[in-house]
């Protein structure tokens, strides 16, 4: 098992519940190479975030573990998302996700279109019923969609799919973890994107995804 990525997980930095660095450690022991610590931000905490996480670097590759500094942009007002994004990679975030429309919470109407409008944006995570309009958008900018194995924000897993199918979005696969039994392997991570209505074919380039393609676009 190797070359796994995880694009979106949480530590103690906010309501996870592992330090960083037995985050990366569990995630090396499962075969990741590429990990982004994504802890929910907003402007209050930004900063924190960034430099907490940079530090973790030289003791992920240690581990054998590519960390990325993220943040994932929580609850803030729609008309808001562009601005912090861009402070966040100026600040030194290596990606950034907008925590999306979710169906099983109460996400500000507009989040996701202001997601995926923003250049600055990497991932839209859980983005729950996201229209066709945006997917769209998403695509121009090279935005990726998330199919997630969280409980209650899956529940929209197969719609989101299909909306990426056909605007031809990139999809990426997380966990969303906030605890060590979040954590996916190889099989697990394969199931979420099958149970999400994606062809056998259809997962194979998700998986093996060049991450490179979202942080560098």
């Amino acid at each position: 098992m190797s070359g796994l990525y995880d694009l979106h997980t949480h530590t103690t930095l906010t309501d996870g519940e592992m330090i960083p660095i037995e985050l990366v450690r569990r995630m090396a022991v499962l075969g990741y190479s590429i990990v982004a610590i994504t802890d929910h931000a907003d402007s209050t905490n930004l900063d924190f975030l960034i430099e907490s996480v940079n530090r973790l670097k030289t003791p992920a590759e240690l581990y054998g573990v590519r960390l990325l500094c993220g943040v994932e942009l929580t609850h803030i007002p729609p008309p808001l998302i562009p601005g912090t994004a861009r402070a966040a990679k100026k600040n030194g975030a290596d990606i950034v996700i907008v925590h999306g429309e979710s169906p099983v919470e109460p996400v500000a109407s507009g989040t996701n279109h202001a997601a995926c409008t923003c250049s600055d944006v990497d991932v839209l995570a859980h983005p729950g019923f996201i229209t066709t309009k945006d997917a769209y958008e998403a695509h121009d900018r090279g935005i990726a969609l998330e199919i997630t194995s969280r409980g209650g924000h899956n529940r929209a897993n197969g719609h989101v799919a299909a909306v990426a199918r056909k605007a031809e979005c990139i999809m990426v696969v997380n966990s969303d973890a906030h605890a060590p039994h979040d954590l996916l392997d190889k099989r697990a991570k394969f199931d979420v994107a099958r149970g999400a209505g994606l062809k056998k074919e259809e997962c194979a380039p998700i998986m093996d995804l060049n991450i490179d393609c979202i942080v560098f676009r």
